[in-house]
């Protein structure tokens, strides 16, 4: 069999390593892909965009499955047109993605269907935001409509940072737009929570969860970034929390999905803020996240194409997922600098040893037989422990392997 995966990062790296571990596929077709996914077994990078040309491409060369990691394909409309071809993809139709590609759509439809989120108002007006944010409890949190790269939410303090984030957002455009409309919404004061749920259309089964380090500093300071490193499972993810998250969260969420006629095939990634024992929705992100994906993946031991193959045939139900008795550590090592300025060129080496940990590369190239740092989060580098303190014992053990020039990790992942 030949399948595909679209994108170039890390997580798209991690999918194909897992789905190269299948006997049943002897080809996968990254698209773009980065300089991890060159090396890896079974790959092949194909330079291609466009959403028309990667669905032709994806008809000619007789591919069985697709998979999509990045958000904006999505959200663009690339499984639309796949099933112009009737071709099989995993992921949610466009209409679906709004989910994700628009705060506003995501928060009225959490309202609309009870899913237990933080209050919220929406302005598309420069000067009724910042009339409105006159009159708030600071701290509150300002987010940019659609899609920002994981870095369209800002935490504001007092006024100032406020009219600074809205006009950013909202005159300086600084994400394309993204920030035309905006979402001031009440800040919720607790810890974070990624769960990931497979959904066939007609039923859903709990995947796996995560614990996501955002900031680009030590003690969760600093910037957001699309992330510094994860834990995998959440460790707080069981008992009454756990019941409360599929009560109060997932279960009207499907709901809303099966009323609202939302075609959704694949992984829908719920970020949650948890406050006093009880679960918020904070965001819906329709696809996998990056780098939950290089934590969780490596703790699955059921084939990745088989569970693919149960949500695109809509029998979840049928799904017997088996994982690893353990937990695990990524940490991203970056460019210095990140997620602003930062240069890119330099040569990565790694000093391998027999029990090196599993590397999944993201802005990576390959040129002349060398891998370079070609963006910001350059790869991550994940181990596996009996409990939290040996997977990250083994984990910043085994980051000490990887030299490139402005090396940048947190410490801290998996211990905040």
């Amino acid at each position: 069999m030949k399948v595909m995966v679209i994108g170039s990062g890390g997580r798209e790296h991690a999918l194909a390593w897992k789905l190269a571990q299948s006997k049943r596929i002897k080809k996968i077709y990254c698209v773009p892909g980065n300089g991890g996914t060159a090396l890896e077994q079974k790959c092949e990078n194909v330079n291609i965009s466009d959403v028309k040309d990667i669905a032709l491409f994806a008809k000619e060369n007789n591919v069985k499955l697709t998979v999509v990691g990045p958000e904006d394909y999505l959200v663009n409309g690339i499984v639309d047109e796949f099933k112009k071809y009737d071709l099989k993809i995993i992921g949610p139709d466009k209409k679906a993605a709004s989910l994700e590609g628009s705060k506003v759509f995501a928060k009225n439809f959490a309202k609309k269907y009870g899913v237990q989120t933080a209050n919220y108002e929406v302005f598309d007006n420069y000067t009724k935001a910042l009339d409105y944010l006159k009159n708030v409890k600071f701290p509150v949190v300002i987010k940019a409509d659609g899609l920002a790269a994981g870095k369209g939410v800002t935490i504001v303090n007092d006024f100032s940072e406020a009219q600074e984030a809205v006009t950013n957002l909202m005159e300086k455009g600084i994400f394309s737009g993204a920030g035309k409309r905006i979402v001031v919404e009440q800040f919720l004061k607790g810890f974070e929570m990624s769960v990931f749920i497979l959904l066939d259309g007609k039923s859903y089964r709990i995947f796996q969860t995560a614990k996501d380090h955002k900031k680009a500093l030590e003690g969760e300071k600093g910037a957001n970034t699309g992330g510094m490193g994860a834990i995998s499972p959440h460790p707080e993810f069981k008992g009454e929390l756990k019941r409360k998250i599929q009560r109060k969260i997932i279960e009207p969420t499907i709901e809303g999905i099966i009323k609202e006629k939302l075609e959704y095939t694949g992984i829908l990634f719920i970020g949650l803020m948890i406050k006093e024992d009880e679960p918020y929705l904070l965001e819906y992100n329709v696809r996998f996240g990056d780098p939950e994906t290089q934590a969780i993946l490596p703790l699955l031991e059921t084939d990745l194409l088989e569970v693919f193959e149960h949500v695109e045939n809509r029998e979840l139900e049928n799904l017997k997922l088996k994982w690893k008795n353990a937990v695990s550590c990524c940490v991203v090592a970056a460019s210095k600098g990140y997620p602003f300025n930062y240069e890119k060129g330099f040569e990565i080496k790694v000093n391998a040893t027999s029990d090196i940990s599993t590397i999944f590369f993201a802005g990576v190239k390959y040129k002349n037989g060398k891998l370079l740092t070609n963006g910001g989060r350059v790869l991550a580098v994940v181990e596996l422990g009996k409990d939290i303190l040996e997977a990250r014992y083994r984990v910043y053990n085994s980051i000490k392997r990887v030299h490139f020039k402005n090396i940048y990790y947190r410490k801290d992942i998996g211990k905040v």
